[in-house]
């Protein structure tokens, strides 16, 4: 896994970055602060992001926030010196995975990766899940529109409206929604013309 570090301590930094390596893992950085970090994260695209919370000029959460509001959402372990509830609510508000407190273990610090991981690919699963749902609503009003207007038109039931859309969607080899799209974008056809006024 190729991890992004972010420590403003630069004998932590490459005893995190050393850790990994030790880990099987690829470090990326180590970053100073918060905004080198982003810097980092845009030019390498890295798997992880392993931030301290505590930084200069931008602080650890920030920045994955940041990262994540630019398309680049990662799995977030975050690292503090304080024991600060405060933080930890702050850290689990900004989507972080994993919390580490100083000095960092190794058993710690390669259950953490694991579990960011882990987590973050769930979230990930109920996103896709949540989208196809959203299509699949999106589609089944297409369809219904579809239905309406060919009943309208043609003045067919509900039931012959929606064997015909069945039938071509199957003779031309297209999904059901697609063609019920195309009947609504072609639905000035289908209204009856009115006849010229006198």
């Amino acid at each position: 896994m190729r991890v992004l570090v972010a420590e403003d301590d630069p004998l932590i930094a490459l005893g995190l970055a050393e850790r990994l390596r030790s880990l099987g893992h690829e470090a990326i950085g180590p970053a100073s602060d918060g905004a080198r970090a982003i810097e980092l994260a845009r030019e390498q695209e890295p798997d992880l992001y392993l931030f301290d919370i505590e930084m200069p000029e931008l602080d650890g959460l920030e920045a994955a926030r940041r990262l994540a509001d630019d398309g680049l959402r990662r799995p977030v372990v975050v690292v503090t010196g304080v024991d600060d509830p405060g933080l930890i609510e702050r850290s689990i508000a900004s989507g972080v995975s994993a919390y580490l407190t100083k000095p960092v273990d190794t058993r710690e610090l390669q259950a953490a990766l694991e579990l960011a991981a882990a987590r973050h690919a769930e979230f990930e699963a109920l996103e896709a899940e949540v989208e196809r749902a959203q299509q699949a609503l999106e589609d089944r009003k297409l369809v219904e529109r579809a239905k309406g207007l060919l009943m309208s038109a043609l003045e067919l039931s509900e039931q012959d409206a929606f064997r015909r859309l069945q039938l071509t969607a199957r003779e031309r080899n297209l999904r059901l929604a697609d063609v019920a799209a195309r009947i609504v974008e072609q639905q000035a056809l289908l209204q009856p013309k009115q006849k010229p006024a006198r």
